[in-house]
């Protein structure tokens, strides 16, 4: 086994571009180990409606990236103080699905950090009844990717923030993350430590644990095409939000000029249908107004860039562009 020095990086984008880097072009005939840390983020689940999963209003405020990973799973929360790892093997047909495989140590290391950890249900980690870790596969066929991450000393306010969905009233065939109680690991550790040596702690426990394996730097040109994946996958708003499963919204609110009612049908990221209802008057037909949208990415940049120069009033009253702007994508 390899273990790949990632040299610090904390760009979520980056390293998962990495990690499926790793995957894809490095030797088969070896496994790999990487560890990575992120700024934070919020990790979407391949399978996943990215909207049923984030606050968006907060995300927006707080610099917070949002990234869809190629493994299923659920969302994540991702800061400085967690730590992700990551085994990239072959798929020999009975590793897939066997977490306690890749877990087993992982938690060995915990306990004989005085940890009591061990692995509970399909793919979890948990000390007690608090999740600590929680971890996901993805095959090519050939390779894998069996990754986890472990909370050594995340923000828990933050946890909630970010994953408190704030835009009800959406259905979809996406897999909801279902939350658990979580905790740090830094609250079961008799002695604190830093996260540069909690991580080395468990880089020299997982030397133990296996034959002894080499580290690895990426050359410039590696490095250059881990860039590449990240700009041309990464960083587009088409797999990260995007590539959410079809989805329908429902919003609804009572303004001075009377009710609206809107029903929005999404399909790999853009609007497919837009229909208005409601109580209010109008000089203009509303079906214009649908008309416009459709086709355009649900998201709030583009949405706003489409009804920035339209008299909105002409169409419901005495209504601000921004309130029918946040009714179509805001909270509720």
């Amino acid at each position: 086994m390899i273990f790949i020095d990632n040299e610090g990086q904390t760009d979520p984008k980056l390293n998962l571009a990495l990690e499926e880097y790793i995957l894809r072009h490095f030797d088969a005939s070896t496994d790999y180990l990487l560890f990575y840390i992120n700024a934070p983020s919020i990790i979407i689940g391949r399978n996943q409606n990215t909207l049923e999963e984030i606050n968006q209003e907060y995300i927006d405020t707080n610099d917070i990236h949002v990234v869809r990973r190629v493994s299923g799973g659920g969302a994540v929360y991702h800061d400085l103080g967690n730590l992700n790892f990551s085994f990239i093997t072959n798929h020999d047909g009975k590793s897939i699905s066997n977490f306690k495989k890749f877990t087993a140590p992982v938690i060995k290391v915990l306990n004989d950090m005085g940890v009591t950890a061990e692995l509970k249900g399909r793919n979890d980690i948990l000390v007690g009844e608090k999740k600590i870790s929680g971890t996901a596969q993805f095959s090519t066929g050939k390779r894998m990717i069996s990754h986890g991450t472990l909370l050594f000393d995340t923000d828990m306010t933050e946890v909630t923030k970010a994953l408190q969905v704030k835009m009800s009233k959406i259905q979809s065939k996406g897999h909801k993350s279902v939350r658990s109680r979580v905790a740090n690991i830094s609250e079961f550790l008799k002695d604190p430590i830093s996260m540069e040596a909690f991580k080395n702690q468990l880089l020299v426990g997982l030397y133990e644990a296996s034959e002894p394996f080499e580290s690895y730097q990426l050359t410039e040109a590696e490095w250059k095409a881990v860039h590449k994946i990240k700009a041309e996958k990464y960083d587009q708003w088409d797999w990260n939000y995007g590539r959410s499963p079809k989805f329908n919204i429902q919003r609804t609110k009572r303004f001075p000029i009377g009710e609206i009612d809107l029903r929005i049908f999404v399909e790999k990221g853009l609007i497919s249908e837009f229909k208005i209802f409601g109580d209010f008057f109008g000089r203009q037909p509303v079906t214009d107004l649908e008309d416009l949208l459709i086709g355009v990415p649900y998201d709030k940049d583009e949405i706003s860039k489409i009804l920035e120069n339209l008299v909105i009033e002409n169409y419901f009253g005495k209504l601000e562009t921004s309130d029918f702007i946040d009714l179509v994508y805001g909270n509720d």
